[in-house]
């Protein structure tokens, strides 16, 4: 079982100087242990890796996304390189893995039926528009390999393991109309590290939907990314709402040191 507290963004990260009491198994290097963590007073209750009970979710991580031929990149580009978002996620999949830790994706998928709504809100009305995560329909995958749909070539060795748990697709953007929480509940899973696309969006609605759902929640807030265009910028409105909701915020460094702790003390 291993801690470790939050930054207020992924540049952000306090490393402790604790030493263990005897017999006991060596604390992670990025432990953190500060309240407040940051200049805003607010708390930092951390999050505590326990194993059988904490799992790996990503969310989104497809081709229209995180590729630059995604008919998104135009928008989310920037912010994905800039946070390295599509290495980071790469290496959250490979520690989980290593771990064993359960690992569940909760992918998006527009159908020809979903085409017929009659009435969208903004984003919704823009991925209709621009073909986003477009399929032709729930059981046809023609023309699915290497589309916008389709997971980003490096992540498949991950997700097509046989172990990952891929749910129904959201629709808008939280999992309240998928199996995302009766998978991790059937599971025993009730603490979830969160990662993936995009930040203000799918990430922050399924952040939301599960702390209210009574799972412990901790986001790894360079591990996504989010549209940023005139006058908006969607990763920095998600990051207070990330500071402010989840039990951590931190990043992968982190999250992959906290995981490998107990395979190495």
């Amino acid at each position: 079982m291993t801690d470790f507290s939050t930054p207020t963004s992924p540049d952000e990260i306090t490393t402790s100087d604790a030493v263990p009491a005897a017999g006991a198994r060596p604390a992670s290097p990025l432990l953190g242990g500060n309240d407040p963590a940051d200049d805003s007073g607010l708390p930092d209750p951390g999050f505590e890796i326990v194993p059988g009970r904490t799992a790996l979710l990503v969310i989104d991580p497809q081709n229209d996304f995180l590729s630059p031929e995604g008919v998104t990149w135009g928008v989310v580009g920037e912010s994905v390189e800039a946070n390295g978002t599509v290495e980071h996620i790469d290496q959250l999949f490979a520690a989980a893995k290593a771990a064993d830790m359960p690992v569940f994706v909760s992918p998006h998928y527009y159908y020809p039926h979903d085409h017929g709504w009659k009435f969208e809100g903004a984003l919704e009305t823009l991925m209709h528009k621009i073909g986003m995560f477009n399929r032709p329909g729930p059981l046809n995958t023609a023309g699915l390999e290497g589309s916008g749909a389709d997971w980003v070539e490096r992540y498949k060795k991950y997700i097509d393991d046989g172990k990952t748990v891929v749910t129904s697709p959201h629709k808008v953007f939280g999992p309240e109309s998928n199996d995302l929480v009766l998978q991790m509940r059937k599971h025993g899973i009730d603490k979830v590290i969160v990662a993936g696309m995009s930040a203000n969006l799918c990430v922050e609605s399924h952040m939301r939907a599960l702390v209210e759902g009574g799972f412990e929640v901790a986001i790894v807030a360079d591990a996504t990314a989010a549209a940023q265009v005139p006058g908006y910028d969607g990763y920095q409105a998600a990051l207070t709402n990330f500071r402010m909701i989840a039990s951590h915020v931190t990043d992968t460094r982190s999250v992959v040191a906290a995981i490998e702790a107990p395979a190495t003390n």
